[in-house]
């Protein structure tokens, strides 16, 4: 095991020292973030891209770690290297919606060539018959899942080392929840993920010399959205719908928020607001900083929840999951998470 944890410090020194070199590549092509609108909360041009040097450095660590790339591994880096692609063009020259779904779910196809995909799952309602094969649907379910966890990361992109910080957390989470399990691979490939991240963070944290752009966020939902149907598996290779989706709390709950707010304000959906969780604690008059903190603290105890719902029963854990979710609506009515901002 010592193993996995040389590889994520292996990962994180290539990282730290490839994304200088991504800040350059950035600035020769033009991909940076001018502050234009209200919604944005730094002041001067910052370049973006920084995804490109956490994207080499798990790439270079998977090879590190067993040099012939397995089917899934190998339908993990393509459906990265699509997300990728499509960041780095977004980054340059913003894509509609359309386009962006259409790159998400190519990727998505990947995995599922691969043989990464959710076929089985948990049954939290019969104790006897603990869990359902659910047979030609997971071919959709998975595609939902892959594209909904890669835009609730992207969504959250809005404060200096946010979305970074937050799936460095859920790293980690999946890191343990994988161990706990038996799923090696998927251990290993969440510890390289961990390090490359934990690399490019000094340059991300406030305040940012680089930020990762959509071509960063997207491909950390990505890669823990596909690492977590390997990771997130019990006994009769069952997905524990209850631990990705509390390891991934934080962004799953405040695109979901934001879905609602826009829906009821009668705005698209994916018009982009300043109603955001992050959005909120800066109008409580905190920092950037202290912002980021709170929502990592946040993050971490959703994170401990679902590595205690990986080592109980199926209801146990779904007690949990229901639990949090009625904490967390009631936190976020009460603080006008669902009203409108412009």
């Amino acid at each position: 095991m010592s193993n996995i944890y040389v590889l994520a410090i292996i990962t994180a020194l290539i990282s730290f020292i490839i994304t200088p070199l991504v800040k350059k590549f950035a600035i020769r092509i033009n991909a940076i973030d001018v502050p234009k609108d209200a919604r944005r909360v730094h002041c001067k041009p910052v370049p973006l891209m920084g995804g490109l040097a956490i994207f080499i450095s798990f790439v270079l660590g998977i090879i590190l770690y067993n040099g012939i790339l397995t089917k899934s591994q190998l339908g993990i880096i393509i459906g990265a290297t699509i997300i990728v692609m499509g960041g780095m063009i977004d980054d340059i020259k913003d894509l509609s919606p359309k386009y962006k779904l259409l790159i998400q779910v190519s990727a998505a196809a990947c995995l599922l060539i691969s043989g990464i995909r959710i076929s089985i799952i948990t049954n939290p309602f019969r104790e006897f018959y603990p869990y359902l094969n659910i047979g030609w649907i997971n071919i959709p379910v998975t595609i939902i899942w892959i594209v909904a966890v890669t835009n609730a990361f992207n969504l959250i992109d809005g404060l200096d080392g946010l979305a970074a910080g937050i799936a460095f957390i859920s790293s980690v989470t999946l890191v343990i929840v994988s161990i706990i399990n038996g799923r090696l691979e998927a251990a290993f490939l969440t510890a390289i993920l961990s390090g490359a991240i934990l690399g490019f963070l000094p340059y991300n944290f406030n305040p940012a010399s680089i930020f990762m752009g959509d071509t960063g966020s997207q491909l950390l939902g990505f890669l823990l959205a596909a690492i977590s149907i390997e990771g997130a598996i019990k006994s009769a290779t069952a997905f524990v719908i209850s631990v990705p989706i509390l390891t991934f709390g934080l962004p799953i709950y405040d695109t979901l928020f934001a879905m609602i707010r826009r829906k009821a304000n009668g705005q698209p959906i994916m018009q982009a607001d300043k109603g955001h969780l992050h959005h909120r604690l800066l109008d409580m008059g905190l920092s950037q900083k202290q912002a980021v903190i709170i929502m990592y603290f946040i993050s971490a105890v959703l994170g401990g929840a679902a590595i205690i719902a990986m080592q109980i029963s199926n209801q146990r854990a779904y007690f949990i999951l229901g639990l949090t979710a009625v904490i967390t609506v009631s936190t976020a009515w009460k603080y006008g998470v669902f009203k409108h901002r412009d």
